[in-house]
């Protein structure tokens, strides 16, 4: 409960001399009768009327207080919230080829890839998010979906040699394009992580970005991998991991990457370890904060007429009884 005119409270303090004079005049007592002896009048009973003398005086004393309440006009607020939310559909292009088991990362690329997205998708309650992987070609891993749960499934079921291997970033990208083509979000973001040097696919990687930008989708591009030499697994002439390690460079397109993303409006990121990979997700997290508007309502609820209303109820029965229970003779 709150009080329209608090301040009126403050008049609360009167019933305090109010209660002084009171008791004052009870004790200078009242109208005096000579009598030769009280003898008889001390050994009298008390009636249950002696112990209710002060009750018209309290009756009266409450009413007064609850109409400096009501003059204070309490009320009762009751609020409503409408709340809504502007998400934006995001895409993540991740990139499965073979050069993404390279143990530069901890165990290996793909898996801190995996992880640190799948951080990313669970701090972004009620948007859209979908996943697309690439290697020598493109495919679609998840729509677009805000079933957080069947997404964290599904890309944990990604890994390197699912499809032909290879570096096609243009497929990749458009792949996810093509995706959030007939999206209606005011937001449209595909995040690109790749390893490489695009090296295979039917399209460009800067023809995908030019696509990306005519329909208002920005980029942001991850390339990970440290920077110099990497241990990779080391495999036979057939293709078959040997258990072993080899060093390679690390070779990414770092300029084209960068194109990409000055190209659709988004940035380029260089992840070197699992921690750095962390704080770039965590960093594009802030720069694409979903919108989220509430509109508060109050509606005020006038209590004042039952506090009147106990007042007068009090008063009635302050009258009542000094008319009829206390009357006095003059």
């Amino acid at each position: 409960m709150t009080f329209h005119n608090p301040h009126i409270l403050w008049l609360l303090l009167l019933l305090l001399p109010m209660i002084g004079y009171y008791v004052w005049r009870t004790l200078q007592g009242g109208a005096a009768i000579r009598i030769s002896t009280v003898e008889g009048a001390e050994q009298a009973p008390k009636t249950v009327r002696y112990y209710l003398r002060h009750l018209p005086f309290a009756l009266r004393a409450a009413a007064v207080g609850l109409i400096i309440v009501a003059l204070a006009r309490p009320q009762d607020a009751e609020q409503y919230s409408n709340t809504s939310t502007e998400g934006i559909d995001i895409l993540l292009a991740l990139d499965v080829s073979g050069s993404m088991l390279a143990r530069d990362f901890r165990p290996d690329r793909i898996t801190a890839a995996k992880e640190v997205a799948g951080s990313f998708i669970a701090d972004r309650c009620g948007d859209r998010i979908g996943l697309v992987v690439f290697a020598g070609e493109a495919y679609t891993q998840s729509p677009l979906t805000t079933d957080q749960g069947t997404l964290q499934t599904l890309l944990g079921r990604i890994r390197s040699g699912i499809i032909e291997d290879g570096t096609a970033i243009g497929n990749g990208l458009a792949t996810a394009i093509n995706r959030l083509r007939e999206s209606d979000a005011k937001s449209k973001v595909v995040i690109l992580l790749t390893d490489g040097v695009n090296n295979r696919g039917e399209i460009a990687p800067l023809t995908a970005a030019e696509i990306a930008k005519a329909q208002g989708i920005r980029v942001y591009t991850i390339g990970v991998g440290t920077r110099g030499m990497a241990p990779y697994p080391a495999a036979d002439i057939y293709g078959n991991p040997t258990g072993g390690t080899v060093m390679a460079k690390v070779e990414i397109d770092e300029k084209t990457l960068a194109s990409i993303a000055e190209l659709t409006g988004g940035r380029y990121f260089r992840a070197t370890d699992k921690a750095t990979l962390k704080a770039i997700y965590d960093e594009i997290n802030q720069l694409e904060k979903s919108k989220v508007e509430v509109t508060e309502h109050v509606v005020y609820h006038e209590l004042f007429v039952r506090w009147l209303l106990w007042a007068a109820a009090l008063l009635a029965a302050e009258f009542l009884l000094a008319t009829l229970v206390f009357k006095r003779i003059p």
